[in-house]
């Protein structure tokens, strides 16, 4: 595995979401195969509600990570943050069921392969204290995203 060196770009010029929907805190490292992020729960959090997050928002989270990956490759470029679509995921498990308030999540994601038509597959880790989740998420970024959308419509 890559060493990871420290992200010096926020979320918001990684990941191509807005407001609530931008969930990620902080970026904390990357390599050209790696990503590590870091949400802590709060009242604040997008999906809070009785004291916690579901924990079926952590295939959110991981997605989240995936695109902040592709976001610093851009970034590195000079480019910016492109639209991908999260196709599905694999070989979901969750030791909990609600990411409690104050809890410090640690996501990690590991390219496993990527082609040159923009398909992806990472395999994605979550951690807070003993608790843990893992998934393999597959993932497409098309070349140009607005042709794509409208060669969908068609």
């Amino acid at each position: 595995m890559a060493t990871e060196t420290p992200c010096p770009y926020p979320v918001d010029e990684l990941v191509p979401h807005s407001g609530d929907m931008s969930l990620l805190d902080e970026v904390v490292s990357f390599s050209e195969e790696t990503l590590t992020a870091r949400v802590v729960i709060g009242p604040q959090s997008t999906f809070f509600r009785d004291g916690g997050v579901p924990a079926w928002v952590g295939i959110e989270y991981m997605a989240q990570a995936v695109a902040a990956w592709a976001g610093c490759g851009e970034k590195r470029t000079g480019g910016d943050p492109k639209v991908g679509f999260l196709l599905g995921s694999r070989k979901f498990s969750s030791s909990c069921a609600v990411f409690p308030q104050g809890a410090e999540l640690i996501i990690h994601i590991e390219r496993e392969l990527q082609d040159d038509s923009g398909l992806g597959s990472f395999q994605c880790s979550l951690t807070f204290d003993d608790q843990q989740q893992q998934a393999r998420l597959n993932v497409f970024q098309p070349p140009d995203a607005a042709a794509f959308m409208e060669t969908a419509k068609g």
